[in-house]
């Protein structure tokens, strides 16, 4: 048996043999450089650093535990660094809620680490060797993000595909898999160099050659998509999207709120060409009044649109209609030139502690992070809006967006997608890029294009095979007239097949890990 040697093989052997807190630093640096891979740095090198010697670490040499401790530590870091950026919205306000950094952010990445630890673990029980254990660990994986996804409201946040999301041509392949897809793809591609401390050289070499082969095959695949891709546009419509770049401290601030609605309907007329446009969008709570129970400010809304046109913004409703709110939505409300309201939409997937505290009857001395006594209540699911003089659209509300598969009305598939967010709670960290990566994705799955209104930014439209024609940058204020892309027909395999896109990909890797073990000329050892 000839095992690769070289330079690192000493830096590898100082990793394994690795005990105690130095093991698990090792694990959590490691994956907290993983996550300079995400969004808005890409440092993928960084990824395949970290997931290599992850595998490196999940050694059958060593207690199950110590696998499991492996990849919670790596997780753990991982997801500090991924999602660092939530106590930015803890800091608007941090007399009030700074101390619940460390609790929330710390707890967050610790539980979302289980899931990595769980991987690891599995992967451990294989007791596998080189390229079949590889492409396991990428199997266990996914499995782990499409649980985090759905376990206790879900979280998908962060997935591993979204570190190829700096080419346009390697998210085509969501189209066909999914983010799940690809975050099986990019696990096994990234980690693929640990065999060549696992195997003899000439599997090793093979192994990371199917890899990079796997890699050219996705960028040639999704790079010919494009070439052939069909740039149409819907005739006669025409989105004037607002990004009023209003910060966080002022959104909410007590007597604020008018000068903030009339912010926005000022920059929807200033800017010339208001007469040709079809629908003006302003962002998530542009509005934060009642417009229901206030039909003057829906005329003097209604204004800002020529006659024939609509304005779609987000906005607060209450129910029962008259008196106070028992029940209080955050919305999407579409008024037309008179004022008269034509179509609402309630957001479905609540944030936790965000717009809600969940067990409130538990936590009593916890509050949301939102103004106000009220929960937030859910509305009931993907919905398509009919409305006049555009093609059926499907709105989606701040977070709804990153989650795959359950953007759409499947009954009722829409022709486009609507996502309007805030984003003013997250400054200019990495938040706002993550998330505008999550929408881009969400556009190639369904092959629908999506118009984003964010309030601070990022604010645009997203083709349906992901490509970015317009953008507002973060922490700008400015208008733009865009032009909606005609959606993908038929819709993609994904769009129609959904999870069972994910179950076929994961027989896949089943069946190359059997044949991939099959191949290791140490797969008995023990």
């Amino acid at each position: 048996m000839t095992d690769s040697k070289g330079f690192l093989t000493g830096v590898v052997d100082r990793l394994q043999a690795a005990r105690g807190w130095r093991r698990r630093g090792l694990a959590l640096l490691l994956g907290a450089l993983a996550g300079l891979a995400l969004p808005p740095l890409f440092v993928f090198p960084l990824l395949v650093l970290g997931l290599t010697a992850l595998l490196l670490l999940i050694d059958d040499r060593r207690p199950p535990l110590a696998s499991f401790s492996a990849g919670w530590w790596w997780g753990f870091g991982h997801f500090i660094v991924a999602f660092y950026w939530i106590a930015e919205s803890l800091l608007v306000d941090a007399a009030r809620f700074g101390w619940m950094i460390p609790p929330i952010i710390g707890g967050l990445a610790g539980g979302m680490a289980l899931f990595i630890a769980f991987a690891a673990l599995a992967t451990r029980a294989l007791r596998l060797r080189g390229p079949a254990k590889v492409v396991a660990f990428a199997a266990f994986w996914v499995i782990a993000e499409w649980l985090r996804g759905r376990l206790l409201s879900g979280f998908p946040w962060d997935l591993a595909g979204y570190t190829l999301a700096f080419s346009d041509a390697l998210n085509e392949y969501a189209a066909i898999g999914g983010i799940w897809g690809l975050s099986l793809l990019t696990v096994a591609i990234a980690a693929m160099p640990a065999v060549l401390w696992e195997s003899p050289l000439r599997l090793a070499l093979a192994a990371c050659g199917g890899a990079v082969l796997v890699a050219l095959l996705l960028y040639l695949g999704g790079t010919a998509r494009l070439v052939m891709a069909d740039d149409a546009f819907v005739p006669h419509t025409l989105l004037r999207v607002v990004q009023p770049n209003i910060p966080q401290t002022l959104k909410w601030k007590e007597g604020q709120g008018e000068q903030n609605v009339a912010l926005h309907r000022q920059l929807t007329i200033v800017v010339p060409g208001i007469e040709n446009v079809t629908a003006a969008i302003w962002p998530e709570t542009a509005v934060p009044y009642l417009l229901e129970r206030n039909p003057k400010l829906r005329q003097w809304l209604g204004q800002a649109v020529p006659r024939g046109a609509l304005l779609i913004t987000g906005a607060l409703r209450g129910e029962p209609t008259e008196g106070d709110p028992q029940r209080l939505y955050n919305s999407a409300e579409a008024l037309d030139h008179d004022g008269n309201l034509v179509g609402s939409f309630d957001k479905f997937h609540l944030v936790p502690l965000g717009e809600y505290v969940p067990l409130r009857s538990v936590f009593p001395f916890i509050n949301k992070i939102t103004p106000g006594d009220v929960d937030f209540t859910e509305g009931p699911g993907p919905r398509t809006l009919t409305l006049p003089g555009l093609p059926p659209v499907g709105p989606l509300i701040c977070y709804e967006v990153i989650f795959p598969g359950r953007v759409v009305d499947p009954d009722n598939r829409p022709q486009w997608l609507l996502n309007l967010t805030n984003d003013g709670w997250f400054g200019t960290s990495s938040g706002p890029y993550q998330h505008f990566t999550a929408a881009r994705l969400r556009a190639v799955e369904e092959g629908l294009p999506l118009v984003r209104a964010a309030n601070t930014g990022i604010s645009g439209l997203i083709d349906p095979y992901g490509r970015v024609l317009s953008q507002i940058e973060l922490g700008k204020s400015a208008v733009r007239d865009l032009p909606l892309p005609a959606a993908i027909n038929p819709p993609p395999l994904f769009a129609r097949f959904g999870g069972w896109t994910l179950l076929v990909q994961l027989l896949i890797a089943g069946l190359l890990v059997w044949w991939l073990a099959r191949l290791d000329p140490r797969r008995d050892r023990s």
